[in-house]
């Protein structure tokens, strides 16, 4: 019976549509372009669309069919409800056969000023073997970069309709982004796998319709120079509320404004479903005459059919009552007696459904519950939990720390993960305020997917960081396995990221050298700790400003271990997928996939040269080849200008010396070769020795060894640590002495 109701339903709404052809453009102008229809705001000749946003041009040319262009962009679909379908241009690299010589390449800039790329049905797409690729754009009137990396050294490991990084990767569209162009490049020219892949590709891609082959691999894309994408688009720039008040307002009778989901502006729409047609246009939303659809909605044979303003009703013949609707399945039926039989028997039938429907109830709610409780003992299964419970009882120790949260514990924590308890968002997940019965402030972090293979592992690392306590690394508390996805539990860091502290003009000002060097010192404290001091030495492999947390005192926190990785006491290094972020990844982890300790300190090296100079890692502000920090910063050593980049707030005469030591051994962190970096325990005494010196107004790097033997009155003791230096084959002698049992490195400007 619902099938057919609903079959019926179905029919009377498309025979509605059918009998009013209701008007997309105004009146004596065309609604259409070759093949594509023109609804109002957008037109093709004067006085026909609402301005000169939403002109096309309809070009008639006997060399080729009609289309609407937007300025050069081809439009293929025009949707009322603020969506724009159209060709977009795709960015191509290629080189001639392995020889790495550029064949031809196109680097496309779509410059759309009042409309958006759709975030909810495009994603970014990059192809090929030896490719990184940007998405450069501008949200909120400022410069905006997304990217990926697609790298492969043959066929064999490419698997068709993967985009994970092998031979294809993706990225979701942020919201609100205009005016982008498109950058396929590649790190070796295709040299190594020109003879399978010779081209570099980037483009946007509508959602559902881009699906990888390695065919693309192969194949030369020269020839499709376009891609099937969706822009978003509103009228003007101010909100529904807003635009009400003013004059230009467009949305027509029976009509209604909303604000868009992407994007400034509003949108309209037909108050309901009785109306039909362009909300855009003054009588565009017109009645549906229901009672003219073939079949009528009423039982013609019981009822007639009136229509009303947005709806119809059907009226009984006498003798009958109901509401004579086919689609309600009541119809219209014959008045019954109102004898006492009649009375009593619907009423003891009602008494009797209400006692079926309190008793179903009550089973209902009980079997739902316990089935929620069956699916906690499975996820709490699923995750590791039986495991995680056995370990702890070998940690006796860490019994208290580890605790094993209850998804119910964590959802009232969180207010139901309530969007204003959001702390932040990454590619792996999302960071929640919460706030525990005993009124503790904790981070909660929700991932968004969990790798089943990898749970003895997860177990492993929980264990591992539940016990690591160390101030400058932010402790785990436990954990909740009862949902889906594990959630952990962290303390909560009160001043935010170090990278907003660097970046924010507002904030920067208060971050002086002294609290500079503090943070840099405890971070690489933190790092040595962790390859070296911990039970299973952990690489972090994300170490950037945006995972150093800061307290109220200025105290760095080291977060975030998502992407980090045991390793076993008997290996020194790991091939692993590439993981981690443009700017502060190490070249040379890149380009093998062998990862080591050196790789978190080539990242702590970008992260100094940031303190230093408040630039970002990553910058399309500055020329070519300085938009990479690492190289910008070396370069700048190399031709003795670094003070030309340096924060000026944070130099003056009585520290510069300490700035320059800071400076080399950043330079040394960020060394190419892995084997040519210090360890993060040499960085780390380094680091502390400068604010120790820092912190003593005696101990003055420009003294004599003589004169500061006889003021502290401590024997000295020298040894020599030899230093490769990365800018030649030289070996620099570094001397070291010992002052009140304390190690104290001398400038050295020339490392």
């Amino acid at each position: 019976m619902f099938l057919q109701i609903t079959c019926v339903v179905l029919i009377l709404s498309e025979m509605a549509a059918a009998a009013v052809a209701a008007p997309l453009a105004k009146p004596n102008c065309p609604d259409r372009c070759g093949d594509v229809e023109i609804p109002y705001p957008f037109g093709t000749t004067k006085d026909c669309y609402l301005n000169e946003v939403f002109w096309l041009n309809c070009s008639d040319s006997s060399s080729s069919p009609t289309k609407p262009l937007l300025g050069y962009i081809e439009i293929t679909k025009i949707s009322i409800d603020g969506q724009l379908d159209i060709l977009s241009l795709i960015s191509f690299r290629c080189f001639k056969n392995s020889s790495g010589v550029l064949e031809y390449d196109n680097e496309p800039y779509l410059r759309v000023l009042d409309f958006t790329i759709s975030n909810t049905r495009n994603k970014f797409v990059a192809v090929g073997c030896d490719t990184y690729a940007f998405l450069n754009a501008f949200q909120n009137n400022e410069p905006f970069s997304i990217g990926c990396t697609s790298t492969c050294q043959s066929l064999r490991n490419v698997i068709d309709g993967s985009c994970s990084g092998i031979g294809c990767c993706q990225v979701d569209i942020p919201k609100g982004l205009k005016n982008f162009t498109l950058d396929a490049r590649s790190y070796n020219d295709h040299v190594k796998v020109g003879s399978f892949n010779p081209c570099s590709y980037a483009f946007v891609a509508k959602q559902d319709w881009f699906n990888f082959s390695s065919d693309y691999l192969q194949e030369s894309q020269q020839g499709n120079k376009t891609y099937p994408m969706v822009l978003d688009w509103a009228i003007g720039d101010t909100t529904c509320e807003i635009a009400k008040n003013q004059s230009g307002y467009v949305c027509g009778r029976n009509s209604q404004c909303y604000d868009p989901e992407n994007g400034d502006g509003y949108l309209c729409k037909c108050i309901n479903e009785g109306y039909e047609g362009n909300p855009y246009l003054e009588d565009g939303c017109q009645d549906i005459n229901e009672c003219e659809a073939d079949p009528n909605p009423c039982n013609t044979t019981t009822s007639t059919c009136k229509n009303t303003d947005g709806n119809f009703t059907c009226i009984c013949l006498d003798g009958y009552e109901g509401d004579g609707k086919i689609a309600s399945g009541i119809g219209c039926r014959p008045k019954a007696n109102k004898s006492s039989v009649n009375i009593i028997v619907p009423l003891a039938i009602s008494i009797g459904l209400v006692g079926l429907f309190v008793g179903g109830s009550s089973i209902y709610c009980g079997l739902k519950r316990r089935k929620l409780i069956k699916l906690k003992e499975k996820f709490f299964q699923q995750n590791g939990g039986l495991l995680l419970q056995q370990k702890l009882s070998n940690y006796r120790a860490s019994m208290e720390t580890a605790k094993i949260f209850s998804a119910e514990e964590l959802q009232n924590a969180t207010n139901n993960y309530d969007e204003s308890r959001v702390l932040g968002q990454g590619s792996f997940g999302t960071v929640y305020r919460g706030v525990l019965p005993d009124n503790k402030i904790v981070a909660i972090k929700k991932s968004k997917i969990c790798d089943r293979t990898q749970i003895e592992q997860f177990i492993n690392e929980v264990i591992v960081l539940t016990q690591i306590n160390h101030r400058n690394v932010v402790r785990m508390l436990g954990c909740c396995l009862e949902t889906e996805v594990p959630l952990l539990v962290y303390e909560f860091i009160t001043n935010g990221t170090l990278s907003s502290h660097i970046h924010d003009k507002n904030l920067s000002s208060s971050l002086s050298w002294e609290k500079r060097l503090k943070i840099a010192s405890e971070t690489a404290g933190a790092l040595a700790y962790l390859h070296s001091s911990t039970s299973v030495p952990i690489i972090h492999r994300d170490v950037k400003p945006a995972n150093i947390l800061l307290d109220d005192n200025y105290s760095a926190k080291i977060a975030d271990f998502g992407t980090s990785i045991l390793v076993p006491l008997d290996q020194t290094e790991l091939s692993t997928l590439v993981k981690g972020t443009f700017g502060y990844l190490d070249p040379e982890y890149f380009y093998s996939n062998q990862l080591t300790e050196k790789s978190d300190v080539y990242s702590f090296g970008v992260v100094v040269a940031e303190l230093l100079t408040s630039e970002k890692a990553l910058s399309f502000d500055r020329p070519e080849k300085d938009r990479s920090l690492a190289m910008y910063f070396n370069s700048a050593i190399k031709e003795d200008c670094l003070h030309q980049i340096l924060d000026d707030q944070i130099v003056n005469d009585g520290n510069i010396n300490a700035i320059h030591e800071v400076a080399n051994i950043a330079k040394w962190c960020l060394s190419v070769r892995g084997e040519d970096r210090p360890t993060m325990k040499e960085v780390a005494m380094e680091l502390e020795g400068l604010r120790i010196m820092g912190k003593h107004p005696l101990v003055k790097t420009n003294l004599y060894i003589e004169e500061t033997d006889y003021l502290l009155g401590a024997p000295t003791h020298s040894f020599n640590i030899d230093v490769y230096n990365d800018s030649s084959s030289a070996i620099t002698t570094v001397g070291l002495e010992t002052m009140s049992n304390q190690v104290v490195k001398p400038l050295d400007d020339g490392r």
